[in-house]
């Protein structure tokens, strides 16, 4: 099973493709989706094209996300909001079963705490997925970790 997991944002977008063959995970591919500050309908039309392209390099057979949480910065989550947006049309467009996970949730798969901090995930993201140094920035090990999350839940629902 290969699965895209998504750090939705407006200016930075994380993404991390990860194959589960077995008890066996590896990752496929990582990085970050970055767009210009440019025109709010031209930076979303990039995020749109920049996941299509990922989703057609390695046609996953999941599509997972984090669950946007508005804390104090409400502008800013409706932005990230509307990128989240065109990520889930082109998830609709290529037909890709899709699924969401909430920070705490995504921490207690991979590390085995809800409130684990950034640098917990990084070292169990890199430890899960053998690694030789941490994903960086936190949007892409965030990714990664959301993709891992999948694989682990998406096993428990398998065995159901």
């Amino acid at each position: 099973m290969i699965i895209l997991g998504i750090d939705p944002g407006l200016e930075r977008i994380g993404y991390g493709v990860v194959s589960r063959e077995g008890s066996k995970l590896s990752a496929m591919s990582y990085g970050l989706i970055q767009t210009p500050k440019i025109a709010l309908p031209d930076r979303v039309r990039i995020a749109h094209e920049e996941i299509l392209k990922i989703i057609e390099a390695h046609q996953p057979d999941a599509i997972a996300t984090e669950r946007l949480l508005f804390t104090v910065n409400k502008t800013n989550g409706l932005d990230v909001a509307k990128a989240l947006g065109v990520i889930l049309l082109a998830t609709s467009e290529k037909g890709i079963p899709w699924c969401e996970y909430s920070p705490p949730e995504v921490k207690q798969s991979v590390v085995g705490y809800g409130s684990a901090d950034k640098r917990q995930i990084q070292f169990m993201v890199s430890k899960l997925l053998g690694l030789q140094t941490a994903p960086k920035p936190d949007d892409v090990a965030d990714a990664l970790a959301v993709a891992i999350t999948h694989a682990f839940r998406s096993r428990i629902s398998l065995r159901a």
